[in-house]
């Protein structure tokens, strides 16, 4: 097996093209978190994150993907730093952990009138 700089094997990096080709195929190119929307100028920051963080478990029909921009899936990772660190509970594909629970245009309309 050889290992690129980086210390990926190009085995990895042909599963990981294989499995992202087919993500962006079967699903629209805007990030899962955030919903900010791609193109192809700016396609290479939108990734392909394992929901159960099992880069071996790669479905033909992605349910065990979700595309996230770099920043999104750094968060996402993130988590499981937190918690190694801090002892916190995280729950792979757990959508609602770092949800914002305050929604400032709750009483929109009643402001407007105002």
């Amino acid at each position: 097996m050889s290992l690129d700089r980086f210390g990926t094997s190009s085995n990895y990096k042909q599963q990981e093209k294989g499995y992202r080709d087919r993500a962006l195929k079967l699903f629209p190119w805007v990030c899962g978190r955030c919903a900010r929307t791609f193109e192809y100028s700016n396609l290479k920051e939108l990734t392909v994150h394992h929901v159960d963080h099992d880069h071996t478990n790669n479905p033909n029909d992605g349910s065990n993907w979700e595309l996230l921009c770099i920043y999104c899936h750094d968060n996402e990772h993130d988590k499981y730093t937190k918690h190694a660190e801090y002892r916190t509970e995280v729950v792979a594909g757990d959508h609602n952990q770092d949800t914002a629970t305050h929604n400032p245009f709750a009483d929109l309309k009643a402001m407007l009138k105002k």
